[in-house]
């Protein structure tokens, strides 16, 4: 049986190259602990602990083998949205962390498809990424979360 796990988010190891540039602290940094784990921090607080499979693609194909799965949907992880952000900052958060799942699908196709993420508070810029995502990136859709700074989505503006 083809067993396909299509709740898996993922960050690149290297987020802090662009959050670090941001003044903003709500922006996540991701801080090693050891090789195998790291600590999320947020306004310059721990916020979470996360595995080394959290960023490298190697050891979640060595997980899915032991777990006979033989696919990932890969997703940000909805913290890293940042709908509360700037709008060119987050533009610029979407790109880097769509680029980062694109370079993992296609360096592994048969073992990753990626979901991507979008500006949701600027809806021109959201189009703009989308259509990147799909055309460019080929990737099959689009993961957003439920509410945008106060708003559902069935808010007329979306």
């Amino acid at each position: 049986m083809f067993k396909i796990d299509i709740h898996t988010h993922i960050l690149p190891e290297n987020l802090n190259e662009i959050t670090g540039i941001f003044s903003d602290p709500r922006f996540l940094i991701l801080k090693p602990i050891d090789d195998v784990s790291a600590m999320l921090k947020k306004n310059g607080m721990e916020f979470r602990k996360v595995d080394c499979n959290c960023w490298n693609h190697k050891v979640r194909i060595e997980e899915c083998d032991n777990n006979k799965i033989n696919l990932q949907v890969l997703s940000t992880l909805p913290v890293l949205f940042s709908y509360w952000a700037r709008d060119d900052e987050c533009l610029s958060l979407s790109k880097f962390l769509n680029d980062h799942i694109v370079q993992i699908c296609r360096e592994e196709p048969q073992r990753f498809i990626g979901l991507g993420t979008i500006p949701m508070q600027n809806t021109d810029m959201a189009i703009s990424e989308m259509d990147r995502c799909i055309n460019e990136l080929k990737f099959p859709g689009i993961e957003i979360g439920s509410n945008i700074n106060g708003k559902n989505l069935s808010s007329k503006k979306f």
